[in-house]
Parts: structure tokens; sequence; C-alpha cells
């Protein structure tokens, strides 16, 4: 299966998706918990991880 490599207007839209979803948390919440910083945290792992590999290999 063939990889699709990331365009920049795609991490922009992701990146902007992620900082609504992280708001949304946020603001949902009456106080910031460790729970709400965990979530926060590895959605981020999951979001920026494949794209900095994706630009980190089309540099080689």
């Amino acid at each position: 299966m063939r990889k699709r490599k990331f365009t920049p207007f795609n991490v922009i839209c992701l990146i902007a998706l992620w900082l609504i979803l992280c708001y949304l948390a946020i603001n949902g919440n009456n106080e910031i918990n460790w729970q709400t910083i965990f979530a926060i945290i590895a959605s981020g792992i999951i979001v920026f991880v494949p794209i900095y590999k994706s630009f980190r290999k089309g540099d080689k």
C-alpha cells in the first residue's frame, strides 16, 4: 500500500483541527486536570509524529 505524502495545506488543516479540538477540550471542562493534559499531549503525539516523519523522509 502506497503512503500519501502530506502537503502544506494538509498539515495546516490538521494543525488547525487539532487546535480547535484542544480548545474545546479545555473550555468543556470547568478545570484543567491531569486527564485533560494527558489527552492533549497524547493527541499531539498522534497528530505530529506522522507529519514529522513524512517531512523527514521527504528530505532524504
